[in-house]
């Protein structure tokens, strides 16, 4: 083939590329929000690189569950809340999206919380940074169409290189990184135990698969679509665990044995060990994580409900066209915000409450999942086959566990 053929031949694929990829990259990288970052963060400082080995695990089970719910959306061009509706019936449906709404609702106050700590490290008042951020993540969902919003939600995704450089700047010993990426650590230390099944908690959250296939579908990708559409989940669920593990590293590195509460004491520990430029996109990683998700997961709400409902949903509309879907993410917006401008003097019983509501209710968005992915009726000749359904079920089975304990040490 001659050299400008094969040359056109690229462009004409990565233009094909570009024009699927965004709900995978997205989805994954979301997931690395305030209270991820924060996590990760205490696991580094109290652990050093002992909870690196965890990583890998976590990246399978991440791509094997976003690849699930991006091809029960590529194939049936229908959102989870839409197939769970006529799957379970609207009871069901209701009683699991009045479980997804609290929860949303609680995590929407902490990536709020987020930013007010992100920026009053660098002086910044929340009086003045939590309204900012409400009012422009607001104009961008209601204002813009889905081309403009998947844009800057991937520009935001390329930001959590911010972490990736304080890593490296931070000076970490590499052969102890990977030693301790490949060399499992037990303990019978119940802090330890707890700290594992968090940090492995938190990589997969019911809200992404819900977001992830409503993307898909308000983009209007079809079958012929799935496998790029594979690829963008693979891609990002790599790089967002990556990112995890650098904020592990980042922290180990620097200060371990500092006992640190949130993303933001990371931050500040960091200043006087690492420098003032690695404390620095430390804090400027958790901004855009906080301002990113909190413009995420009310969206990911909306979508639900309007889809379980049957109600006009979708970025490219306008308000009068989806007005329940906009009051929705409007509604979450407002109340995320002006919760953390009361005089409140901790937010860990919301976190706790998100986090113990996300475990109740990942099982049971899991174990529908595997059924729809499994319905030849649905999915055709893109139903799960045998290996895929052994170690999905496997995947399954394991996060199930590790959520009810999770949920059973929170209530704890």
């Amino acid at each position: 083939m001659a050299l400008p053929k094969r040359i056109k031949l690229l462009k004409v694929r990565l233009l094909a590329w570009l024009a699927v990829v965004g709900p995978g990259i997205i989805t994954a990288n979301v997931d690395n929000d305030a209270g991820g970052i924060t996590t990760y963060s205490v696991a580094g400082a109290q652990y050093g690189y002992k909870l690196l080995w965890i990583i890998p695990l976590v990246a399978v089970a991440l791509i094997v569950v976003q690849e699930m719910s991006a091809r029960l959306g590529v194939v049936t061009g229908k959102g989870l809340a839409d197939l769970i509706r006529e799957s379970l019936g609207v009871r069901l449906t209701a009683l699991i999206l009045g479980v997804l709404l609290v929860a949303n609702l609680a995590n929407t106050v902490s990536e709020f919380a987020g930013v007010a700590a992100s920026l009053e490290i660098f002086g910044v008042s929340k009086f003045i940074s939590v309204p900012l951020a409400a009012v422009g993540v607001w104009l961008l969902v209601v204002k813009g169409n889905y081309k403009i919003v998947e844009r800057v939600f991937l520009l935001a995704s390329a930001f959590y290189v911010a972490y990736l450089v304080s890593g490296v700047l931070a000076k970490p010993d590499w052969n102890e990184v990977a030693r301790a990426s490949v060399t499992p650590y037990f303990s019978s230390d119940i802090n330890y135990i707890v700290l594992v099944i968090t940090v492995i908690g938190t990589t997969i959250a019911p809200w992404m698969q819900f977001y992830q296939q409503s993307s898909i579908a308000d983009k209007g990708l079809k079958p012929s679509d799935y496998h790029i559409e594979r690829l963008d989940v693979i891609l990002g669920s790599l790089f967002a665990v990556f990112v995890a593990a650098f904020i592990m590293i980042c922290c180990a590195a620097t200060i371990h044995g500092t006992p640190i509460v949130d993303a933001a004491d990371a931050a500040l520990a960091l200043r006087p060990l690492a420098g003032p430029y690695a404390a620095g996109l430390f804090a400027i990683g958790l901004l855009n994580a906080s301002v990113f998700s909190a413009a995420v997961l009310p969206l990911s709400t909306a979508y639900v409900v309007c889809e379980a409902f049957g109600w006009e949903c979708g970025v490219s509309r306008r308000f009068r066209e989806a007005p329940v879907f906009f009051s929705l993410y409007t509604a979450f917006i407002v109340f995320g915000a002006l919760v953390i401008l009361l005089p409140i003097k901790s937010l860990i019983f919301a976190m706790m409450a998100s986090q113990t509501l996300n475990g109740i209710l990942l099982p049971v968005i899991l174990l529908v999942m595997l059924r729809l992915v499994n319905d030849k009726r649905l999915l055709g000749d893109y139903t799960n086959g045998r290996g895929m359904n052994l170690l999905s079920g496997i995947i399954v089975f394991a996060l199930i566990v590790l959520t009810v304990m999770l949920v059973a040490s929170g209530l704890r």
